[in-house]
């Protein structure tokens, strides 16, 4: 499988290398780009700050010109938090995706969203600061008006980038079943 992989807020660290090495094992190909041009940051707060320099439409511009040269191949989308909004606005706008793998965020859908069983599968913190439960119900809705196959996964106190072993919100055992599960989804694809 081809994956598109795009970093959180806090920028391209360790833990997304880790991420596509461990995708990579599995037989992946995998792409990691670096959406804020090697800017890492150690709080949230400073990567949404970036982030709200640069603005929604260069941020969407970087990934769609990372994602691209690789979209004909059929790309599944992958992400974590701002790089999972990322992935799931190329993915309902690419008719070649494959799939789409959302870690810990997900996106505003555009009313006129359409896709055809677009395989979905969302893994996320309960509760989560950023994922509230009516936003959840409600993006389930609508990405299942939109045609998607959704699949949502929970983690009772886990914190919202719960994958990420360099933060204060990792959880080994929630990482470690949002890993095996998400294997088994890429592997249906």
């Amino acid at each position: 499988m081809n994956i598109m992989l795009f970093h959180s807020t806090y920028g391209l660290r360790p833990a997304v290398h880790a991420a596509a090495d461990r995708l990579r094992a599995a037989g992946h190909k995998v792409w990691t780009p670096d959406l804020f041009e090697g800017r890492t940051f150690d709080t949230v707060e400073e990567g949404m700050a970036f982030q709200d320099g640069l603005g929604k439409d260069e941020l969407l511009k970087r990934a769609i010109l990372a994602a691209a040269p690789y979209s004909e191949r059929g790309l599944v989308y992958a992400g974590f938090s701002l790089g999972a909004a990322t992935a799931q606005t190329l993915a309902l706008g690419d008719d070649k995706a494959r799939g789409l793998l959302l870690l810990h965020g997900t996106s505003d859908i555009a009313e006129n969203a359409s896709v055809d069983g677009l395989p979905v599968q969302l893994h996320v913190a309960e509760p989560d600061p950023f994922e509230s439960d009516d936003w959840l119900s409600a993006w389930y809705l609508r990405m299942g008006r939109a045609g998607a196959d959704v699949e949502i996964y929970r983690y009772a106190g886990a914190g919202h980038l719960f994958t990420d072993p360099d933060l204060d919100d990792y959880d080994a055992e929630a990482a470690e079943a949002t890993w095996r599960t998400a294997a088994g989804f890429l592997e249906t694809l």
